[in-house]
């Protein structure tokens, strides 16, 4: 008895002995990617197991450090280095060396200061364990003017000898300018917005996209004598009642992105990037249409191979004002040979079908995949895209859903002939109409080629905007108040 006791200590000894080798040992790096991108950069380590770590953020200049805590210096780590890319907007370069035995330190320097985000994901799909380092910049563009400066155009350019004119800002003013007795100085870009639109006086430059009448002369400009003038040309034609003087946006969005492929192919065609190269035909197509005499617009949720997470594309379509919400997509299905193309819409009563109900649960587990940092999205937004949804905003995304099937129709196979509902995630934004695009699937090896197909993207890009063109026909915009 004294002997088995003895031997099972011993035993017990040596398992102890090994499992602490084995904590020591600690996780092995497997890949380490880089995915640069405006809007952020993101560094992702991925392991055999979880990883501890501790992290520092100096501002001056700025720099991220971060200590992985069980694990040795290997190959996999060191190509960090290497894949820095020269045009990151965010990453200057990354340093990597054994801090201390069992202590590995990454230094990533910035081109600019950033709030870092540093989380732990768990495996999911075909990923084991994560460690992503997000660096968003602390000053970003604001989308809303950029698409407003490339309404107006690049100014015109200086004579000879002439001073340089003062950049103005084209952020939208909360109130009016309080009245002045004296002229006030010249606004070049309002000089120009006015020009484009055949004024005599200065606009807000958000008066473009928000359909604000132009203003005959400046507020609190001093009263001048009149002087012969010649004789007035003829007064153009009134305009068509549907004419509202500002920007149409459609907002695109590319679905998945970054650690998100989407679904693959037999052949190895990546939805995502199917999609983007379909979004950025669309936007050419976009850019130089008008409706009802005005000038469109596309943007983009994303413009490259990053991932952005569903509530943030919902908010980026907001923060423009959108007036149409396109997501397009590739996806894969659980039957062997599907075919033919979808358009979804948004649904509060439960999904149309199984199918719907099946790419709707499949598309909403894009965040799992993507990589979102739980922590940093608060209750409040939690709470609003579990109740975004309005039945105006249904209705018309049902009658763009129709207009675009309609089109697709011409030129292809339909999975469905009538526009589908879910609860997509991403079709929640209360004031847009919101249609989620099944350009065809990816996983059957025919549709796989047309996808690939230049002719077939531009064809179908054509289909959709004829959809657009359609909805606007019997649905015109309407201007716009003030308030986002």
């Amino acid at each position: 008895m004294t002997m088995k006791r003895r031997d099972l200590l011993q035993s017990g000894t040596l398992v102890l002995l090994l499992g602490a080798a084995q904590i020591a040992r600690g996780a092995t790096i497997l890949a380490v990617r880089v995915w640069p991108a405006p809007d952020y950069s993101r560094v992702t380590i991925e392991s055999d197991g979880a990883l501890n770590t501790s992290q520092l953020f100096v501002a001056n200049p700025p720099r991220l450090a971060v200590d992985i805590e069980g694990i040795e210096l290997n190959p996999a780590l060191r190509e960090l280095v290497a894949k820095v890319r020269a045009d990151d907007p965010n990453i200057q370069g990354i340093r990597v060396g054994q801090f201390a035995p069992g202590v590995v330190r990454l230094v990533l320097d910035l081109k600019q200061d950033a709030r870092p985000q540093v989380f732990n994901l768990l495996p999911v799909s075909a990923y084991q364990h994560r460690l992503v380092l997000d660096l968003y910049p602390s000053k970003v563009a604001d989308p809303l003017e950029t698409l407003i400066a490339e309404r107006i155009g690049p100014s015109p350019a200086p004579s000879p000898g002439s001073p340089a004119p003062a950049v103005a800002s084209v952020t939208a003013p909360s109130a009016p300018p309080p009245f002045v007795p004296t002229a006030p100085a010249a606004d070049p870009l309002g000089d120009l917005i006015a020009q484009r639109n055949g004024s005599s006086g200065t606009r807000d430059p958000a008066a473009l996209l928000l359909g604000v009448p132009t203003a005959p002369t400046r507020p609190g400009a001093p009263a001048v004598a009149a002087t012969p003038a010649p004789t007035p040309p003829p007064r153009p034609a009134p305009a068509e009642p549907d004419r509202t003087d500002r920007l149409i946006i459609i907002a695109l969005d590319p679905g998945h992105g970054g650690e998100d492929p989407g679904a693959i192919g037999p052949n190895g065609t990546r939805e995502k990037d199917v999609v983007l190269r379909l979004a950025h035909k669309l936007r050419e197509r976009i850019n130089g249409m008008t409706v009802g005499g005005n000038a469109m617009r596309a943007y983009l949720t994303r413009d490259a191979d990053f991932f952005v997470p569903l509530h943030v594309r919902v908010q980026k379509a907001r923060r423009v004002q959108a007036d149409l919400f396109v997501s397009l997509h590739a996806d894969a299905f659980y039957t062997p040979r599907p075919q033919g193309a979808s358009v979804f819409a948004l649904s509060q009563n439960g999904a149309s079908s199984s199918a719907a109900r099946w790419m709707a649960d499949k598309e909403n587990k894009a965040d799992l995949i993507g990589g979102l940092n739980v922590a940093s999205r608060d209750e409040a937004v939690q709470r609003a895209m579990l109740d975004m949804s309005t039945t105006a905003q249904i209705n018309d995304s049902l009658k763009l859903g129709s207009a675009m099937l309609g089109e697709i129709g011409r030129i292809g196979k339909l999975h469905k002939p009538r526009v589908e509902q879910a609860g997509f995630a991403v079709l929640k934004a209360p004031d847009i109409p919101s249609v989620l695009v099944e350009a065809a699937f990816i996983s059957n090896p025919e549709e796989e080629a047309k996808l690939n197909d230049e002719k077939y993207l531009q064809t179908l890009a054509d289909a959709l905007i004829r959809g657009i063109e359609g909805y606007f026909s019997r649905n015109p915009p309407l201007a716009r108040s003030r308030s986002v």
